[in-house]
């Protein structure tokens, strides 16, 4: 078919209809195939495979909600702010120069590595990255992660 160089309606500047018939043809969505995605999936299946062929399928999957951890997480640098006040409100205890805090009992399951730590802590945690163990031994203290036998 040969492309018109010039606009259609140039041709059609005392017509009603610009070649396109009676009533409302090539108006509504009735001309392109349907609004929205219609038809990506049956008549507009050769545009869907060459502009969009991620559009159908899925890929990977998604654990359900049910068993996947939802982590409650504290930075070592937010632990060395706050322990004053935790063993003032008696959620840790302080023994000569260390503090022990159990952040089970503060809804807290994972211990990270975040920012500087000062003082003696003996922590007891279900889960601590590596960054955070690191800080901590280095100011002198322990992690103690139930379960765990190093």
């Amino acid at each position: 078919m040969v492309r018109r160089k010039e606009r259609k309606s140039k041709y059609f500047r005392g017509s009603r209809t610009h070649g396109w018939g009676r009533v409302a043809q090539h108006r509504r969505s009735g001309r392109k195939g349907g609004r929205g995605f219609v038809g990506y999936h049956k008549h507009k299946w050769s545009w869907t495979v060459k502009y969009a062929p991620d559009l159908y399928g899925s890929y990977g999957f998604k654990r359900h909600p049910s068993i996947v951890v939802q982590y409650a997480t504290i930075n070592v640098g937010v632990l060395d702010e706050r322990l004053e006040k935790l063993v003032e409100a008696g959620l840790a205890s302080k023994s000569g120069d260390k503090y022990f805090v159990d952040l089970s009992k503060l809804g807290i399951n994972k211990l990270t590595g975040s920012g500087r730590i000062s003082k003696k802590v003996v922590v007891t945690v279900a889960k601590a990255t590596d960054k955070a163990l690191q800080k901590i031994k280095e100011a002198g203290g322990d992690v103690l992660i139930p379960g765990d036998e190093n």
